[in-house]
């Protein structure tokens, strides 16, 4: 590789354990790419732990890092500076307190440093107070939590999103869209094409495109009617509506609604709507601080005892037993 140029962008990744190698992967490959497209090291980049120590991925796949933080702390203020920090994590991270890391990201940022954060790396930039009032985006699986979480964060289930010298996505391959986008915006258009074509990806995807399937596509349903009350069930979770109302907003009586459940989707539609509503429970249990009657107050039940009841009837087991297999410290705790 030839040195006809300089560089760009200096990178930190600093490695969560937990991290999701998918998104780690497909936002550094483009890099190389584009180094190897330019004919030169247009990005250098290195990897970082709290201690320096390897750090171990989501999928059991071992990574060897550069430095720690401490030694990153230092770098700041001299020639080997980074231009950006990016934050990778993944799974467990809402049990995720290293005070050390959030003391970091909060000088990176107060140095003017770029912060990025891929898959639930936005919940580490969440609680070391970066998101107030920012757009970001995390995996859908994680939403409901982060929103309940930190509530002054502006999240969205977009695949990436870009907010002033704040860079966060969704992980999996948005990853990969998310630094085409920085690479599109450091070298402009040629380059981005040529490292797409390296990757054999025809484009990059727009922040808005959709994280999930299409609900056509995921439940396997075609019918209207059915899709849209589905859309208006998921819409509505924290005041449910009733299955009068529901049938209202799609011209049908009470009756056909529930024939056209059974039909379609095996089960009544108020038994879709407390299943899902349960769904979201259980991720709000798992990824949030919240106590039990909230969680319950959040997912339309009028009381904790009529939860816990068909909590357990769904899930053989009750909240307080899902909540105490996690280790969810209170955002009070957290600062």
């Amino acid at each position: 590789m030839t040195h006809g140029g300089a560089i760009k962008r200096s990178i930190v990744f600093f490695m969560v354990p937990d991290f999701t190698m998918i998104a780690f992967a497909t936002a550094l490959e483009p890099l190389r790419a584009a180094n190897r497209m330019l004919g030169y090291q247009g990005y250098r980049w290195r990897l970082a732990s709290v201690d320096g120590r390897p750090v171990r991925a989501s999928n059991g796949v071992e990574c060897t890092v550069d430095t720690s933080l401490e030694e990153e702390r230092r770098k700041l203020a001299g020639s080997d500076r980074p231009s950006m920090v990016i934050v990778c994590a993944g799974l467990n991270i809402e049990t995720y307190q290293q005070r050390p890391a959030f003391a970091f990201l909060r000088e990176v940022n107060s140095r003017r440093v770029a912060i990025g954060g891929l898959c639930t790396g936005a919940y580490v930039l969440a609680r070391a107070g970066l998101l107030a009032g920012r757009r970001c985006a995390i995996h859908w699986e994680n939403l409901p939590g982060f929103a309940e979480a930190f509530p002054a964060a502006d999240v969205h289930a977009d695949l990436f999103e870009v907010d002033g010298t704040i860079y966060t996505c969704a992980g999996g391959t948005a990853a990969l869209d998310m630094m085409l986008q920085l690479i599109r915006d450091d070298f402009g258009e040629s380059l981005v094409n040529r490292v797409c074509e390296q990757l054999l990806t025809d484009r990059i995807r727009s922040p808005g495109d959709r994280q999930r399937l299409p609900l056509r596509a995921r439940l396997g349903i075609h019918n209207p009617k059915v899709l849209t009350i589905i859309e208006l069930m998921e819409a509505n979770l924290a005041e449910p509506l009733s299955l009068v109302e529901i049938a209202g907003h799609v011209g049908l009586s009470r009756r056909q609604v529930e024939r056209l459940f059974d039909h379609e989707m095996g089960r009544s539609p108020a038994r879709y709507y407390l299943e899902i509503r349960l769904d979201r429970a259980r991720h709000l249990l798992m990824q949030s601080s919240l106590s039990v009657f909230e969680v319950a107050m959040a997912c339309g039940f009028v009381s904790a005892s009529h939860f816990a009841k068909c909590y357990r009837e769904l899930y053989a087991h009750s909240p307080q037993q899902e909540r105490a297999e996690r280790k969810i410290i209170p955002l009070a705790q957290a600062s």
